[in-house]
């Protein structure tokens, strides 16, 4: 008994570890009171007003993110339509360069003294590397009343010229937030 419960809990630290290490995080998800995904049948999404250069090197994904929240969706009892649906769903979609950068520290980076009169020494940031971060945002519009009913967004490192890995997070983060809604 106590054998099986060790490895129980060790099976269960080391799911804690995984999900805790993902890529990808939920940022934010809200609904309005009463908000139940059941009470709806149909969906499609908003047209994109997006277009030339700030779309251009994400248009392939922008296609395959629509089919990850699509799958996900039919998998929740729903289905597209592009005749009047039930929900109409707007994407918010941001990819911004980010600077990484550390902070040197006078007990791992210590200064190098040359016999110089009035040295100091001060702390300061090292840029270590750039990166772009990518955030979603989905809200869920009821169609009928034309009000929000619910909004959530995910942010994760968008890998450069590497499609699969991409894909691979653009298919964990839409999991993550239609695991969700209500």
């Amino acid at each position: 008994m106590l054998r099986s419960f060790s490895l129980y809990f060790a099976l269960l630290l080391i799911a804690s570890a995984l999900a805790a290490c993902s890529p990808i995080r939920v940022l934010d998800t809200e609904a309005d009171a009463g908000f139940q995904l059941r009470n709806y049948s149909t969906f499609d999404f908003y047209q994109v007003e997006a277009s030339g250069d700030a779309l251009e090197p994400y248009g392939p994904q922008l296609a395959f993110l629509k089919q990850e929240i699509t799958q996900q969706l039919q998998q929740r009892g729903l289905t597209r339509t592009s005749s009047n649906p039930d929900l109409k769903i707007n994407l918010g979609i941001v990819v911004a360069e980010k600077v990484q950068t550390r902070e040197t520290n006078i007990q791992t980076d210590p200064p190098f003294y040359m016999g110089q009169r009035r040295y100091s020494w001060r702390s300061r940031e090292v840029e270590t590397g750039r990166y772009q971060q990518g955030t979603l945002s989905v809200h869920l519009v009821d169609n009928a009343r034309n009000e929000m009913v619910w909004q959530g967004a995910a942010a994760g490192v968008v890998p450069d010229d590497n499609t699969a890995k991409l894909q691979k997070r653009i298919s964990e983060g839409v999991q993550k937030l239609i695991e969700l809604i209500p």
